[in-house]
């Protein structure tokens, strides 16, 4: 083919390079475009969060500084008397404390050995049929309104206790902690059984091929080896459990009595601040500042929890 034949051609082609080169820029310079809008709506949502817990903070933290101008942080943290609606008012934090921690305790004692049960059976057990249906249950028991729980332990919960001990008054941490342990149970059980699924299952295979029973697996080799998420789960209970409100506000009854005896009644820190947010005590006052106080401590035992899971998973995690 002689170069005059060529020249059409290559003209054709020559004019079209810069085209795509061009084209290809473009569409590039738009992707990182939209990647860039992604990135900001992604980072805009994290701070979103970030703000909201220094916001938190700073307003519990500011509004407690002015409470403790009036009332002694050692008094605050050392008198056994809670009375901020007496006309001599006191402000000792212990009894919220004590009420606040018993029922967490009785609600434990249900909650962790019931979960952690229901957890190993749908992890180890359970057909994945039975699972199926199991597990949607569990995560509508969570999903019920915990004003319904409160109600349901004071009107049946409470009966059938008193008709075992009948000196049991109308209004107990233990009614309380009780119903509060069943609430807790589809957290502590549905987070330990992923944990417990995500265990390779060569482990449970080298176990079975050394004779081990299927219950011997699953408390030799499938719970050590998922502690640290079982363990992040029983944090996430407790946690939980510590800032229960509706349920031990309407089962527990609202004394703020300095004891840990569970067929007591008593009052808690969460039930506290409901009680003066609905209008007990001027806006302003003294005795409206303590629930500031009262939310500080709530926080901060939280992020303590919160700190000592984040530890127990460091410490006992398990990479394979």
């Amino acid at each position: 083919m002689t170069q005059a034949a060529l020249s059409p051609a290559m003209n054709e082609l020559t004019p079209s390079t810069p085209t795509t080169v061009s084209d290809r820029l473009a569409r590039n310079a738009a992707r990182n475009v939209k990647e860039r809008a992604i990135e900001a709506i992604l980072f805009g949502a994290a701070l979103v969060s970030v703000l909201t817990t220094v916001g938190i903070v700073w307003v519990l933290v500011s509004e407690s500084l002015k409470f403790f101008d009036d009332v002694p942080l050692s008094v605050f943290l050392t008198d056994t008397m809670w009375t901020p609606l007496f006309s001599e008012p006191r402000y000792g934090i212990l009894p919220l404390l004590t009420g606040t921690v018993t029922t967490s305790l009785v609600a434990l004692a249900v909650a962790i050995p019931l979960g952690t049960i229901i957890a190993a059976y749908l992890s180890e057990f359970a057909s994945s049929r039975v699972r199926e249906v199991v597990k949607p249950f569990l995560e509508l028991l969570g999903g019920i309104p915990t004003i319904v729980y409160g109600y349901f332990a004071l009107t049946v919960v409470t009966p059938l206790l008193q008709s075992v001990w009948p000196e049991l008054p109308g209004f107990s941490m233990l009614s309380a902690g009780l119903v509060m342990g069943i609430a807790i149970v589809p957290y502590i059980s549905s987070l330990a059984e992923d944990a417990m699924r995500a265990v390779p299952m060569s482990l449970r295979e080298g176990a079975y091929g050394m004779g081990s029973t299927r219950f011997q697996t699953a408390m030799r080799v499938v719970f050590p080896a998922a502690l640290s998420g079982v363990l992040s789960a029983y944090i996430l209970g407790i946690s939980r459990a510590v800032g229960e409100t509706m349920i031990v506000a309407v089962a527990a009854g609202m004394q703020p009595n300095f004891t840990m005896d569970p067929t007591e009644p008593a009052q808690t820190i969460s039930a506290y601040i409901v009680q003066v947010a609905m209008g007990d005590l001027p806006h302003g006052s003294v005795g409206y500042q303590s629930i500031f106080a009262a939310g500080l401590s709530l926080m901060l035992m939280t992020l303590l929890f919160n700190i000592l899971g984040h530890v127990i998973r460091r410490r006992y995690r398990e990479a394979y």
